[in-house]
């Protein structure tokens, strides 16, 4: 997947994976076995994506390119292998800490 154009793009990025987390969520709630593998870091990793969305569209957001990374990826790295759209994560993560395609 490669790196969003401008912030516009990014943000669209951020909202599809808002989307994700709320379509997962809907997922578990018909299968509780396959809860347990994702409850130990769905809310956490809900609330840092609608944050980071928040300051994005608030305009609140720092900015791209600065080398750093989001602060959900400590928790993407722990449960990367359970994440069914780390590619997203990693795009988004990317785009961030290099800064736009160009």
């Amino acid at each position: 997947m490669k790196k969003a154009k401008d912030l516009t793009e990014l943000i669209d990025l951020v909202h599809e994976a808002v989307y994700e987390v709320d379509e997962l969520r809907a997922c578990l709630e018909h299968d509780d076995e396959e809860a347990s593998t994702y409850t130990p870091y769905l809310d956490t990793l809900d609330s840092m994506l609608r944050a980071l969305h928040e300051s994005m569209v608030s305009g609140q957001y720092g900015g791209v390119g600065k080398g750093e990374d989001l602060n959900f990826m400590p928790l993407f790295k722990k449960h990367e292998r359970s994440i069914p759209f780390r590619e997203l994560l990693r795009t988004i993560n990317a785009t961030h800490r290099e800064g736009y395609e160009a």
